[in-house]
This record gives structure tokens, sequence and C-alpha cells, in this order.
């Protein structure tokens, strides 16, 4: 309820709706069609349709309106079922059912009815609706946990509580006598930064409000039965949908390479159309062609403008030759994407047996990107490690342990060996039992004992932990301490934070004494150690550190009762103060976590994917930079790289971190470009001599830079920043925010090179990153789902990604690059003809071709050969592309191997070749003696161009032929079907009157041309003639110049000639790979 006499001033606040969709019911039409006539090619063809509407052309507006149409209408269709599912999962979360305190009850609501101000009840294992500022919860101090994981990625259980004033309403009736006011600050995205809020309560209690009251949409509550609060921030305003960036229509390389090429294709047609329309008024110039005695002209023809009869000529000739461009290219590739998008589905290589899970494609869009990677980001927690932590080492007083059998071993000791070390031993679990904000299932305190048992054994524990160290160390505890019960008060924690890198309990022991247990980084816990092994302790840090681990220092300090009670006054002063709260907490807890006397450092590791090393090792040799993006701290994610192959042993690492100002960023990135540079190499320090990061080609640099520094990196150093990263083989950013990831990838993805990324990660904080890559893979984890529903594509496994870029990608850009270009090519076969018959007919605007058969060139006889080669062409077998990652790396920058201009120019020249042989060709064979059968009939235009077309469609079909090197019985069919259906069709067109036909010129003309033995001849020779030189280039090439292509298809099938059994072992050893590059 808000409070009258002025004090709240009404404003419009966002609803509490979630919109991911594109389109609505009443701008679908209008949006969609403004969308695909911003396609070249398609806006061409309206502008064409529209002139034969206008003027008298040679063709009817049919032959470019119902391919425009059929091409429209499949987009359109394809584009509304994807937006109806994300409309679909839209309305599935804006009408979740939630609970709403109103007029004095609890009333049933759905989420997106919710309001600024509601006060809002969640229950168990609910999430969020809204960004929540928490109110009570069925505990008496207020308190609750929840887990992050669709906000920042952690799993991990964190601890909110409630204001003091307002956790004593923990009924529905006192809640909804509340008055009280909340101050906010605009929302903003930053997850890891809170605005001030504050809440006048009463009219005259004002308390501020810390990041521990604000609950954030998309969390979920744990471990407490239910909870109240009030909603702050709704509906897009909330951090986690301004968390998620626009989502935008992505476009392919190809895509974008198409338009170019088709801006050509229309220079092309222009010119064409230019130069028929000059040569027309230039032979019409002589009076005996100008108006022949056959075609007199009428009189409005001699009254007209001849500035209008030329502009109207010139639009003859435009429609006339616009075939030239390929509407139907644009359905043929959606239809290619759209049905090849199934294989990765069916790919049991993909599916993961144990969460009986299958690759998914959300967007078939991009299936080519997959082929052409250069970069690919990667989160880390959850993608590339498990998240699941196990204890595995430890040092106590300067000894190393490990845990064998359930008990503490030390190094080079057996399990039964006198052990002089146990009071240490004992403090050390003590400290790690208390320092920590583990909870346990509610359910499991129930009780007068609860989980304890009468015989003081412990029953197995649910454990809720703020971070995966700390249940892996509870956990721990739990199986090696003794089975004993010790009473400890809990009388303040001092929470992490990433500034201070450590957290700290002070507890009241049994016998009343007052201690401080802290435990973190060694750099933030060692410099505070006054007393313990310190030195030991130091070097045994970095030998677990070198093997992967995570590591944490653990303190103690005993406090004085006067002491305590000195601690205790500044903690209640900085926790209730009104400004600069966190600057005083920082200085309070600075001041109590100092003179520790150092008890030890622990060893846990996060278990790694299966084959996340070799996934990352194979990327590499393919020529793709993998970043490391992640939200952990410096120390852990270094670890994780090392473990995981990201970072090797040998590697030189380069640090940016910790700069908190601008000119020390900037002076730092100028040593690494131009100047020495210290190389942290573990416990070691090196001098590189200048430039020595652009000469060095034999020792590997990898970069470490953490959030703060990326910031300042970003603002007005970003190209000395991207040089050090380029000549960096591996980069890892660590502590950083979900729009930082985003950012990095942005930075890579525009700079001049424009190279093809791809971002992966299994949590919502990666939904910026995957949304802002050229490709956006979501890994199927245990981080919620927003990141596999936001992606492009989702794998159950890292380890997946290399079948997927070797394989699935190699395939799909090899094909639609060949299927791109082989339709430019078929379509200048198709129009030339039609371009130099004008030399023959007195640029009459008299067509080559009838009508029908200008309408089904495309759509029916010339398409499916195309189409089916594009959905399973296999130029090298899968299992050699993903043994051999190197072969990616060439193929993508081999200059024929993709969409580029020089293989453009090869297919376009050789559609010109082709289409003026089989126009002279023809005309050579028929030209001169015109009968065709054997009672000396004569032929006319449209046999000829019957003739013409039939050489035509047999010769770009068999030339499709000779492009496929994987045949199955569906090319068979398609390819030999498609020119036994267009003789068919020819017949039955040309050999029945057909009542609905205005005319019907190609009447019988089809038969008579199939019953001369000089036709069939011409066919065949033309066709021969035709596909012979091809034939020949690719004879000659194979043996004197192969490409890898052909070396692998050779040692393919010299190896299964030999053995089949040991084909990748024998066959495809390691030299194989220099020999196909060489």
């Amino acid at each position: 309820r808000f409070p009258q006499h002025g004090h709240y001033v009404p404003q419009k606040f966002a609803d509490n709706r979630i919109i991911s969709s594109k389109y609505t019911v009443w701008n679908f039409v209008p949006k969609n069609l403004f969308e695909q006539f911003r396609r070249v090619a398609n806006f061409y063809f309206l502008i064409i349709f529209l002139v034969q509407l206008m003027i008298d052309t040679p063709t009817s507006p049919i032959t470019s309106g119902l391919p425009l149409f059929f091409v429209i209408t499949v987009t359109a269709i394809k584009q509304g079922y994807e937006d109806w599912l994300r409309h679909k999962a839209d309305n599935e979360v804006n009408g979740a059912p939630v609970y709403v305190v109103r007029s004095g009850g609890l009333v049933k609501t759905r989420s997106k009815n919710i309001r600024v101000g509601d006060i809002v009840r969640v229950a168990k294992d609910e999430t969020f609706p809204v960004d929540l500022v928490l109110l009570s919860s069925d505990r008496v101090d207020g308190s609750c946990h929840v887990t992050t994981a669709s906000l920042d990625g952690e799993t991990n259980l964190k601890t909110h509580v409630a204001v003091p004033e307002t956790a004593v309403l923990q009924s529905v009736a006192n809640l909804d006598k509340l008055v009280a006011v909340i101050e906010c600050q605009q929302p903003e995205a930053d997850l890891y930064r809170t605005a001030d809020v504050y809440m006048l309560i009463c009219l005259f209690l004002f308390r501020p409000l810390g990041p521990e009251s604000l609950l954030l949409r998309g969390a979920r509550l744990k471990n407490t039965k239910e909870i109240f609060g009030v909603a702050v921030y709704t509906g897009m305003e909330t951090k986690m949908a301004l968390n998620y960036k626009s989502k935008s229509q992505k476009r392919s390389a190809v895509e974008k390479s198409m338009n170019s090429f088709l801006i050509i294709y229309l220079i092309i047609l222009l010119f064409e159309a230019i130069l028929s329309t000059i040569l027309k008024y230039a032979w019409q110039a002589e009076e005996k062609w100008d108006e022949p005695w056959y075609n007199e002209k009428t009189e409005h023809e001699r009254n007209s403008s001849k500035i209008l009869r030329f502009i109207s000529d010139f639009l003859a000739f435009l429609v006339l030759y616009n075939f030239i461009i390929p509407i139907s290219l644009y359905v043929t590739v959606e239809m290619q994407k759209f049905l090849g998008s199934f294989f990765i589905g069916w790919d049991l290589d993909l599916y993961h047996e144990e969460t009986n899970q299958r690759a998914q494609v959300n967007t078939s869009d991009l299936n080519e990107e997959l082929g052409q990677v250069e970069y690919v980001f990667t989160d880390k927690t959850g993608t590339l490690t498990e998240n699941e932590m196990q204890f595995r080492e430890c040092s106590i007083n300067g000894i190393k342990y490990q845990e064998v059998n359930g008990k503490l071993t030390p190094e080079g000791f057996s399990e039964d060996s006198p052990d002089g070390n146990r009071h240490e031993e004992e403090l050390f679990l003590k400290a790690v039992c208390l320092c920590h904000t583990v909870q346990i299932n509610a359910d499991q305190t129930d009780g007068a004992d609860g989980p304890w048992h009468a015989n003081g054994i412990t029953s197995p524990l649910e454990y809720y932990a703020s971070s995966p160290d700390e249940k892996a160390l509870v956990e721990a505890a739990s199986r090696l301490g003794k089975p004993e019960r010790y009473l400890y008060k809990l009388l303040h924690v001092l929470e992490f934070d990433p500034n201070r890198r450590r957290m700290s309990v002070i507890v009241e022991s049994p016998s009343g004494e007052k201690l401080l247990f802290t435990k973190g980084a060694e750099s933030s816990i060692l410099p505070r150690s006054k007393s313990g092994e310190i030195d030991k302790t130091r070097i045994h840090v970095d030998e677990f550190a070198l093997k992967g681990l995570r590591t944490l220092c653990v303190a103690y300090r005993r406090f004085t009762p006067e002491e305590y009670q000195e601690i205790g006054k500044r903690l209640h002063e900085a926790r209730t103060a009104l400004q600069q709260r966190e600057e005083r907490l920082a200085d309070v807890f600075n001041f109590i976590e100092r003179d520790l006397e150092l008890l030890g450092a622990t060893g846990v590791e996060d278990k790694l994917q299966e084959k996340v090393q070799e996934t990352i090792e194979a990327l590499r040799l393919a020529g793709i930079k993998v970043w490391v993006l992640t939200g952990d701290k410096h120390e852990t994610a270094v670890s994780v790289s090392l473990s995981c192959g990201h970072f090797h042993r040998t590697m030189n690492i380069l640090e940016l971190v910790q700069h908190k100002s601008d000119s020390t960023c900037a002076e730092q990135l100028r040593q690494l470009q131009n100047w020495s540079f210290t190389v942290n190499t573990g416990t070691k320090s090196a001098f590189l001599s200048p430039n020595r990061i652009k000469e060095d080609h034999v020792i590997q640099h990898g970069l470490v830079v953490d959030g703060t520094s990326l910031s300042l990196a970003l603002r007005e150093h970003e190209k000395l920043f991207m040089e050090v990263c380029k000549n960096c083989s591996a980069v890892l950013c660590c502590r950083m925010a979900p729009l930082q990831k985003a950012k990095v990838v942005r930075l890579l993805k525009t700079s001049p090179e424009k190279p093809i990324t791809l971002a992966i990660g299994d949590g919502a904080n990666d939904v910026s990153m995957i949304q802002e890559a050229h490709v956006g893979i979501g890994i199927m984890g245990k981080e919620g789902r927003q990141a596999v529903r936001n992606s492009d594509y989702a794998i159950a496994r890292f380890k997946f990604l290399s079948k997927l870029l070797f394989v699935h990608g190699h395939f799909y850009y090899i094909r639609i690059a060949t299927l791109v270009q082989y339709f430019f090519y078929k379509n200048v076969c198709f129009i030339t003809p039609q371009f130099l018959y004008q030399f023959f007919c007195l640029f009459s605007q008299q067509t080559l071709y009838d009508s029908v058969y200008l309408t089904l060139y495309n759509i029916c006889f010339t398409s499916l050969p195309v189409l089916i080669y594009s959905l399973f062409e296999q130029h090298v077998h899968p299992h050699v592309l993903q043994s051999k990652p190197v072969l990616y790396r060439y193929f993508f920058f081999c200059p024929y191997a993709h969409l580029g201009f020089k293989p453009f120019l090869y297919w376009t020249i050789l559609g010109f070749f082709h289409a003026f042989v089989f126009f002279y060709g023809s005309y050579l064979l028929m030209g001169e003696d015109t009968s065709l059968l054997g009672n000396g009939q004569m032929f006319g235009n449209w046999t000829f161009g019957t003739l013409v077309f039939t050489v035509m469609v047999i010769t770009v079909t068999m030339k499709m032929a000779l492009e496929t090197h994987f045949w199955t019985w569906i090319n068979h069919f398609v390819t030999w079907g498609s020119i036994v259906f267009y003789f068919i069709f020819s017949l039955f067109y040309g050999g029945i009157i057909w009542p609905f036909l205005h005319t019907q010129d190609m009447y019988f003309v089809f038969v008579q041309l199939l019953s001369s033995g000089s036709a069939w001849f011409a066919i065949i020779l033309i066709v021969v003639a035709c596909l012979f030189i091809d034939v020949v280039k690719k004879v000659l090439y194979r043996h004197l110049q192969p490409t890898s292509t052909e070396k692998a298809q050779v040692m393919l099938c010299f190896c299964i000639h030999l053995d089949q059994s040991s084909f990748l072992s024998t066959c495809v050893p390691d030299r194989f790979c220099g020999f196909l590059i060489a």
C-alpha cells in the first residue's frame, strides 16, 4: 500500500511481460514483406513484375510473379513458424501462475499482471517472476537462500536477508497493512552492482537496502519454504531482461556474398539491356528495317515520343533478360538449410546417452557458418567443466595431506603412520567446518535433534553452498573429521567480495572464546598472516595450482573481549550507514581480517568434462583461436585453463589485471606491445626483448585479462589491445559481466579482418555473448535452459563441438558454396542464348523459349539435383575430417574451396562458355539446313529454341553430376529423373491442345524435334562438347595438381582397398596432413 499526502509520485512503470518474439499478428505481413524485399533479388523481381503489368513486354507477368509469390510465401511461412515458437515460449513465461497479496489475502494471477509495488509470494523451488525486495520469509531472521544459475551461471546457494523491521511480517494480513516507500535508481544491467535502494517504513524509519535484500528475476528459491517480496523492477526492466542482447536477425557470410554476386549480375543485366536497346535503334536507323512491310507501325507508335519508346524498349529488354537473376536461389538455399539442419539432430555421434539429449538446431540459417569459424569464445563453468568440485589435497602447518580411505594422510606416510600434527589437523578441519555459508536442506532440520541420531551419528545431508568449493570442503570435512558434536554460535559473516577475495566468520566457541576464521585466495590471505608456515604453504599452493586445482588458504585469529566489542560496534555503524556504506564496510572488514595465524591451504578439483583437452587441441590445430570468458576469479580461471589445455605449461602467461586507472592500463599494454615485459611462468619470471611477442614463433603466449582492466582497455585503446591479443595463441578473460562478454565478441567481430566468431556457454550469463557472435551454441548443462533457448545450436557436451565444426560445418560450407555458384552458372547458361538470339531477330524482343519453359526452368527442371547435392554431398570421409582438424584450416584458407570471387568468376565464365556452345552449336548444326524430317518439313524459331533449351537442361544437370562425389540412390533418382521429367513434360505439354491456354505455340514442336535423327545427333554432340573440356580439366588437375580433397579421396580408396579396419590408424597418419598441404 502506498502512503498518502503526496509522498508518492505516480510513475509509469513497465509491465511484467517478457517479449522475445519478432512479429505480432498485426505487423507480421508488412514487417515480413519489408524484410524480404530488402533482398536484392526479391526487390528486383517485384520491380520486373510491376513493369510487366504496366507495359507491353515480351513475356507474361506470370513468368516473374509466380516464382516471386512462391519464394515470398515459403519464406514467410518458415519465419512465421519460428516466431510462433518464440511467442509460445513467451506465453509460457508470461502466463505462469503467481500469488500476489491484495485486499488482505493471496490472489492467484499471471506473471504478466504483476505491477511495481505488488507484494509477491514465492514458494520453494520456484523462480522469482520479477526483481523483488525481500520483505520476509518463513524464518525468524528473514533470511532465504537462492540459486542464480540462470543469471550468472553459478549453481551455488546465496543467502539473502530482509531488514529486521519487515522480517517479522510473516503473515499476509500484516503485510497488507504495511505502509512503506521504496526509492531506487533507474534499472541497470550490471549483475555485480546493485543500485542504491532505500525503504521508508511507516513514514519515519529510513533503511538502506543492500544486495542481500534484492532478489533477481530468474533466480530460484532454495531451502526456504516461502518468501514475500515487493516488486521493484518488472518485465524488460529486470536485470535478467536487460542482460539479454536484443535478438537480431543473424545473416550468414554466404548470404552477404549472394547479395554481392546478385549486384554483379544486375550490372550484367543492365549492360545487356542497354546494349540491346542501343543496337535496336542503330539497326532501325536504316529505313527498311525501321518499318518492314510485314510489321507496319500503328499511328500511335509513329507519333509517340522517342524517349518514351527508348525507355519502353529498355524495360522490355530488362524483362526479357531478367531470369539471369536467380530468384529461386533464395528458396533453394532456405530449403537446403532447413532440411540440412535435421542431419545435426539425427547424428548419433552428437547424442549424449547419459542425459538422453540430442543436438538441437534453433536457427537453420547459419549452418555454413560452422565451417568458417576463426574464433571460439567459451564459458568455463559448466561448459569446460562439470561444475562438480572434489577435494583432492591440503596443506596443514606446512605438511601436505591427501585423502586416503576417508582419512587425512601426510604425503609420504601410510594410513597407519603415527602423526604428531593432530592438533593442527583438528583446528584446520574446524576452520573448514565453520568458515562457510553452507546450508542444509530445511526438511532435514525438522525435529528436536535435527539430522542427529541418538548415537551421535549424522544422517546423509543435502548441502546448499554459496560456492562449489565450499560444498566440496564441507563434504570433505564431514568425511575426514571425527563424529563429535560441538556447538558454535555464529556471530557475524563477512561476505566474500571480488576486491577482498576472501570471506570470514566470527564465531563463539563452547568455551565462550571469540574466533575469526578466514579463507580466500593466497594473494589475500598470506600477506595478512603474521605467523604459521607461510613459505611452505605458498610453495604447496603453487604446486596445487600447477596440478590445475582450485586453491584456498585458511587462517584464524583470536579476539579479546575488548577487541570484539570494538569490532561489533564498527560493523553495526558500517552496515547501517546511509552513505558510502560499501566503502565503510570494506574498511571495517580490512580492520578485522589482519594479524592472522595461517593454518594451511586446500586443493579442490573442478572436474573437467570428457575430452575437453582433446577438443581444445583439435580447435587449435584447425587454426581456430580459443578465448575463455568467465565470471570466475583470476586464480581459478588460470588453473582450469592450464588443466584443460587452453594454456600450456610451457606457455608464457601475460597478465593485464587489477588496473584501476586508464593510464596504468595503457602503459601496461604498451609494454606488452613494444617494450620489455615480465612473463609469469608459475613461480619464475623472464624478460623478453622488444617486439619478442611478435617475432617469437616458438614460444607461445597466453594473455589473462580481468573485467576491470578490460573495461579500461576498451575505452580508448582498442587497437592496442587487439594487437596484443592477436599475437597471443590463447586469451583468458576473468571476472567478466555478461555484457562484457558480448563486448569482447563484438570487438573481434567488427575488427578489420571480420573473422567468423562462435560463442558457447550454458548459463543465462552467456546469452548476450551467444547472441552477439556469428554462431551461438548452448550447452544443455545444469544452469537452466536460457542459453539453449537463445542459441542457434545446442549440444549436450563441449566435446561435440569438434564434430559439429569439422564435419557438419565443413560439409555445409562446401555444399552451399557450390549450390550458390551453380545457380548463377545455370542462369547464365539459361539467359545468354536469349541475348544472342536478339542478334538474329533484329532485336525485336522475340523470346527464344516458350513462357512455360521460362517459368519452370528454375522451379522444376533443374532445381532438385542441386538441392539433393547440397544435402548429401561428402567430398571427404567424415572420419578423415574429424580426425585431422588441419583439413578444416586448409579448406577454409584454400582460395578455390570457399565462396570467393575467383571461384565465382570461374563458374560465371563457364556459364557463358556453355551458353555460346549451346546457341552457336545448335545454329551451326541446324542453321543452314532447317529440314529436320525426311519429308523435307522445315523447323521454325520455336523448334530451334526448344533444341537449345533441351541441350541446356541436359548439360547443366550432367554438370551437377560431375561435381558430385558422394552418390546415393536419391542422387541417381533426381539427376536422371529430372532429365526424364523434362522429356515427359514436354511431350505432354506440346502433344495435347490445352483449352485453358490462349495460345499454344509449342503444339507438336517437341514431338517433331525428337522424331528427327539429326536433332538427336546435335543434342548428343553439343552436350559432349560442353562437358568434354570439364572432364579433361578434372583429370589433368587430379594428376598434375591435385587438391587436398582429391588427395584425401585417393588415400581413402587406397586404404579401403588394403584394410578397412585400420583406415584411420594406418592410412591417415600425421604426415598425411603435411602431404595434403604440400
